[in-house]
C-alpha cells in the first residue's frame, strides 16, 4: 500500500434497489473531505437516476482506477459496467444480473491488485442472481472465493455511533435456529474467535482485544439447569483460547451482555446465532450499523440493510449506514497500511 489518499470502490448492487441513490448521495456528502471512491456501475443509469431525483451531481466515466482520485473532488468517477437491459426501479430482473456480478468481480480484482484500498458493496438481490446460475450461498462467500481467501469469512456488525462502539459477530448466520444449533461446534466457535481476535488487531488497531462470548441458553445455562451447551461446547473453547493468550471471557448471560454498563468491558461480542447478535445492534442503532467481512485479504464493508425495493427512486433512501460503511472501510484500510 502506498501513502496516497485512501481510494475505495463501490459496487453497483441491485440496480432496481436503492444502491444507485446511495452512491449518488455518498458522493455529495464525501466529495470534499473523502474518503474518495469510484463507482463500478453504469454511467447512463446513474445520470438518469440523478436527474429523476433532482440531484445536481456530475458523473464522469473513467477507464482506470488511477484516474478516480483526481476526478472525485469535482465529479463521481464511474468505472463502466455494461448493462444488457435497463433496470426498472423496484422490479429486479435477471436481465441485469450479469452487470451486478461483473461489478463485484471488478471490485475484488481492483482490491486484490492494490488499485483500490477496499470495497463497499451495495446490497444485492440474491434470488435474481440465482436465476442466472449464481452458485454461491451469498455475497460474502462470493467475495471470499474471488479474493482467494485462506480463511472462511466472518461477519461482523459494528456501530461507532453507539457509545462505547458495539461490534458483534454471529457464529452462525443465515440458517434457521434448529440448523444453527447443529452447526454450533467447538471448532467453529474457536475459528470465529481467532479470526475476530486477529482482525481486531490488524483492522481496528486494538493491541490487546477484549472479547466477550455469549452463552446460548437463558442465564448462560445456569450451571446446566437450562442446557449444557455452555459447559460442553462454549466454555472449553474459551478456556483453550485463554490459554493461548487471547483475552476472552464467557460464556456470559446474553440477556445482560449488551446493557450499557457491560458494553465497556469488551471490544467485540461473539454471539451464537444471527438474531442474538443483530437484535441489540439494530435496536441501538438501526440506521448506522455497518456489515464488515473479517478474514478476507481485502477490506470489505457494506451497509447493514437490503435493497429496499419498495422505496427505490422515491428519494427516501437513508444514506447513514452507507456513509458509515465508507468511513469504516477507509479506517480499516488505513490501519492495514500501517501494518
Amino acid at each position: 500500500m502506498t501513502d496516497r489518499r485512501v481510494l475505495l470502490a463501490v459496487t453497483m448492487g441491485e440496480p432496481a434497489g436503492i444502491g444507485g441513490e446511495l452512491t449518488l448521495q455518498a458522493w455529495a456528502a464525501r466529495h470534499v473531505n473523502g474518503p474518495a471512491f469510484l463507482a463500478i456501475d453504469n454511467s447512463e443509469r446513474l445520470r438518469i437516476l440523478a436527474t429523476s431525483l433532482g440531484y445536481d451531481i456530475p458523473i464522469k466515466t473513467i477507464t482506470s482506477a488511477a484516474d478516480a482520485g483526481e476526478v472525485f473532488p469535482t465529479a463521481l468517477p464511474v468505472l463502466e459496467v455494461p448493462m444488457a437491459a435497463t433496470a426498472t426501479l423496484g422490479k429486479p430482473s435477471p436481465a441485469t444480473a450479469a452487470a451486478v456480478i461483473e461489478a463485484i468481480e471488478v471490485g475484488v480484482r481492483l482490491a486484490v491488485d492494490g488499485e483500490v484500498d477496499g470495497i463497499v458493496t451495495n446490497p444485492i438481490q440474491k434470488h435474481v442472481l440465482y436465476a442466472v446460475g449464481f452458485t454461491h450461498p451469498g455475497h460474502t462467500e462470493f467475495l471470499a472465493d474471488l479474493s482467494r481467501s485462506a480463511n472462511p469469512p466472518v461477519m461482523m456488525l459494528a456501530s461507532s455511533q453507539i457509545d462505547p462502539c458495539l461490534r458483534v459477530v454471529p457464529v452462525t448466520i443465515h440458517v434457521g435456529l434448529r440448523r444453527a444449533l447443529d452447526l454450533l461446534t467447538p471448532g467453529l466457535i474457536a475459528e470465529q474467535l481467532r479470526l475476530t481476535h486477529a482482525a481486531l488487531i490488524s483492522d481496528f488497531a486494538i493491541s490487546n482485544p477484549r472479547i466477550a462470548v455469549a452463552g446460548l441458553n437463558p442465564h448462560a445455562g445456569e450451571s446446566g439447569s437450562m442446557g449444557n451447551e455452555e459447559t460442553d461446547i462454549i466454555a472449553p473453547v474459551v478456556a483453550e483460547l485463554r490459554a493461548e493468550g487471547i483475552n476472552v471471557t464467557g460464556p456470559l448471560p446474553p440477556d445482560t451482555l449488551f446493557a450499557e454498563q457491560r458494553r465497556s468491558s469488551y471490544d467485540a461480542a461473539i454471539c451464537m446465532y444471527h438474531d442474538q447478535a443483530l437484535i441489540p445492534i439494530k435496536t441501538l442503532d438501526f440506521s448506522g450499523g455497518v456489515n464488515i467481512t473479517l478474514g478476507l485479504p481485502i477490506v470489505r464493508t457494506s451497509p447493514d440493510h437490503g435493497t429496499a425495493l419498495e422505496i427505490a427512486g422515491a428519494g427516501k433512501a437513508d444514506p447513514t449506514s452507507f456513509l458509515a460503511a465508507l468511513d469504516v472501510a477507509a479506517e480499516l484500510a488505513s490501519n492495514r497500511a500501517v501494518d
